[in-house]
């Protein structure tokens, strides 16, 4: 069944407005019609299953038929902080770490970064991401839109994911700690901040800092990954740890 998110104000007295790019892929790319059911989601967290029934010039209208609670969504809170890769790849680890259930994604600027950011284009890229990530949530049936926040530098990182309850700092140098023996106990944490690098990782220096600020230097295992695999791998990890482990022991 599709699934579109909409503002909570597009919802009113069972009736759904379904705008922009959603009206038209639902009339022309989908080519649904009157009476077809689809999957609103209002990004709070709600599902409403709604029938199809009028198609305007500039919004497809539907009813709503149910509204249940989502239930795909993790216990925590994650924001990931992701070095500027060089090329697409930073596309393809919002797209998967949307999938692995991360609620929000900030860029940042580091020493070791081959790409940088441009200020003029900043705005236009920044909507392209957007756009990637409310794809990929629709796509897993998440349950809120994940934010895709503006490029910052290593600075303003340090400074925002010292809001969380825990900073994970992925590091390949010396005094780290495992992963499994960082993350928090079910229901001790309620956000988590992962921080990782581009591809030349992170200056002894900048680990330092994060450091001084709170987080905690964690290693990724034996094997040395690629940047857009390395935050796959940890959403993935915390993942098991939080959701998968405590699903096969009920």
């Amino acid at each position: 069944m599709p699934r579109f998110f909409v503002a909570s104000q597009q919802i009113e007295n069972d009736c759904v407005r379904i705008t922009g790019e959603d009206a038209h892929h639902l009339s022309y790319s989908l080519r649904a019609g009157k009476g077809d059911r689809v999957t609103i989601c209002d990004g709070a967290g709600n599902d409403y299953i709604c029938q199809l029934t009028d198609f305007l010039p500039d919004e497809v209208r539907a009813r709503v038929l149910e509204k249940r609670e989502n239930q795909t969504e993790p216990p925590l809170f994650i924001t990931l902080y992701q070095a500027l890769p060089k090329g697409d790849k930073l596309e393809t680890i919002i797209q998967k770490a949307v999938e692995c259930g991360v609620s929000r994604i900030v860029p940042f600027e580091s020493a070791r970064c081959v790409a940088r950011s441009k200020g003029e284009n900043e705005e236009k890229k920044r909507a392209r991401r957007a756009r990637i990530a409310a794809e990929a949530a629709g796509q897993c049936e998440r349950g809120i839109l994940p934010a895709v926040e503006k490029t910052i530098s290593f600075s303003e990182m340090l400074t925002d994911a010292a809001k969380n309850d825990l900073v994970l700092f992925c590091y390949e140098g010396e005094g780290t700690k495992s992963l499994g023996e960082l993350l928090p106990p079910p229901d001790t944490a309620k956000t988590l901040a992962v921080v990782i690098g581009s591809e030349g990782g992170f200056e002894k220096s900048e680990a330092e800092a994060a450091k001084e600020r709170g987080a905690s230097l964690t290693g990724l295992g034996k094997r040395i990954l690629r940047t857009e695999t390395a935050p796959i791998f940890a959403l993935s990890a915390i993942s098991f740890a939080t959701e998968l482990r405590q699903m096969t022991n009920k």
